[in-house]
């Protein structure tokens, strides 16, 4: 009669990252929320190196050949494309029509693309993170302090009810008649108002929480001395996820300063 080995239950419940590695997916999904951040982040501040459209071009092609590294779900990379796309157009038809460059096309050629490559990265990688393993991170590996964590991790958690909220108040008020019409300006002031009442549902619901938060101890002295439930380890793909960060960051810089030099020597 063989004896069969019994597997040892820890009692440590999984990590947000092991339960996205269970499935298939892009090399995102073996990553925890620091480096999807971190890349961000650095891919924001990258972006305000370019200064002519072909260093926005360029970037922007670098980062669409990074999106097999992000893009798990192709119509969620879609929806959440959409409303940048809809941006940079409206960014370059301001710009052509209300600015006074000598070269307006290009001008608002520029603006968009840099306006892409500025938000694409973090609009993709924020939908990785999760708001309470984002919040062991922050604690145990930045040493954060434990009021500051629970903010973030409660902040983070609100924007998960913003889609909802919106549905909710939309549906309120085309059942008491305030519903658009079809025109784009109707529907521009209906999303303008329905964007205030969403953002006073938003400051209610954040003073009912800080209020249960209070009740519950959160803002007392043992909120100093917060112990964290789940582990916060650093892995192979968050290095690798880093490093491609910093290489797609620096780009648009290094096309300014190879560009510039280039047209000096031709000069």
């Amino acid at each position: 009669m063989g004896l069969h080995p019994t597997p040892v239950d820890d009692g440590v419940p999984p990590t947000a990252a092991q339960r996205r590695s269970a499935g298939p997916g892009p090399l995102v999904r073996h990553c925890g929320p620091l480096p999807l951040l971190a890349v961000g982040v650095l891919c924001a501040v990258g972006a305000f190196a370019v200064q002519e459209w072909w260093q926005a071009a360029g970037a922007l092609a670098v980062q669409l050949l990074c999106l097999p590294l992000v893009v798990g779900d192709r119509r969620a990379f879609l929806v959440r494309s959409l409303p940048l796309l809809v941006a940079a157009v409206s960014v370059g038809w301001s710009t052509v029509v209300a600015g006074s460059s000598a070269e307006p096309l290009w001008t608002a050629l520029t603006a968009s693309l840099r306006l892409l490559v500025l938000v694409l990265p973090g609009a993709l990688l924020l939908g990785w993170i999760d708001p309470a393993e984002a919040g062991d991170h922050l604690a145990q590996r930045l040493r954060l302090p434990g009021r500051v964590v629970v903010a973030v991790v409660t902040a983070l958690g609100q924007l998960d009810t913003l889609a909802a909220s919106w549905a909710q108040i939309a549906a309120a008020r085309r059942v008491r008649g305030f519903g658009p019409g079809r025109g784009p300006l109707s529907r521009s002031r209906w999303s303008a108002s329905t964007a205030f009442g969403l953002l006073v549902d938003a400051v209610r619901r954040a003073g009912r929480t800080s209020v249960a938060m209070d009740a519950r101890g959160f803002a007392g002295d043992t909120a100093l001395r917060r112990s964290w439930a789940l582990p916060a380890p650093w892995r192979r793909a968050d290095t690798v996820l880093v490093i491609v960060g910093v290489v797609v960051a620096a780009l648009p810089l290094v096309l300014r300063l190879v560009g510039g030099a280039f047209v000096t020597s031709v000069g």
